[in-house]
């Protein structure tokens, strides 16, 4: 049995909390969550996944081992067919940006992501638009997240130069804004930029 999503169609998950800054999404798949940096968007909102989970459905109860007598990890679903009911898999995203009526704005949306909204994962012209500027990386150095800010920034420009027609002059633009958002923060930067390869 594979869990794990083809995201063919992009739609992956559902807004399960909102705020102005952030939003956590429940994946429709068990194990179907995007990659660290991946842009993602819900209505006109995007976000730039910093955090997953999978955990159990009751609060508290945690999953037991069930692999001892199996051979490999997916015989352990084979033989418990009921895990994939009473286990979910999650993700938080850091709101980046929204589309209005005139262009795609890359700071905080007037209202946060909709309870229930479909998130959908990016396709590749999306990330090629959304790459076309770096005013998001604004909002990324200064978010306060339960992650180092310098590996989601490193993992998201990683992720957008992937569709860019120039991988490498993309990451060129993005060192060099960061170069100047940080300019007083040399070790943050260093590390930033050497996770970019």
């Amino acid at each position: 049995m594979r869990f794990i999503n083809n995201q063919s169609s992009g739609k992956i998950a559902e807004v399960i909390e909102a705020e102005t800054t952030r939003f956590t999404a429940q994946c429709y798949d068990l194990y179907g969550l995007p990659p660290l940096g991946s842009l993602v968007h819900t209505g006109d909102v995007y976000a730039i996944v910093f955090n997953a989970s999978t955990s159990s459905l009751e609060p508290g109860r945690k999953p037991l081992a069930r692999g001892k007598d199996e051979t490999t990890e997916e015989d352990i679903y084979k033989s418990s067919p009921q895990l994939a009911k009473l286990l979910r898999s999650e993700f938080e995203a850091v709101t980046v940006g929204f589309k209005d009526v005139e262009s795609l704005r890359q700071y905080l949306p007037p209202q946060p992501a909709r309870i229930h909204a479909f998130v959908y994962l990016c396709q590749p012209d999306e990330v090629k638009e959304f790459g076309g500027s770096f005013d998001f990386l604004d909002i990324l150095v200064n978010a306060a997240l339960p992650i180092p800010a310098e590996e989601l920034i490193a993992a998201s420009l990683r992720q957008m130069s992937r569709v860019q027609d120039d991988p490498r002059a993309f990451l060129v633009a993005a060192g060099k804004e960061l170069a100047s958002l940080l300019s007083s923060q040399y070790d943050r930067l260093k590390s930033i930029l050497g996770r970019l390869s």
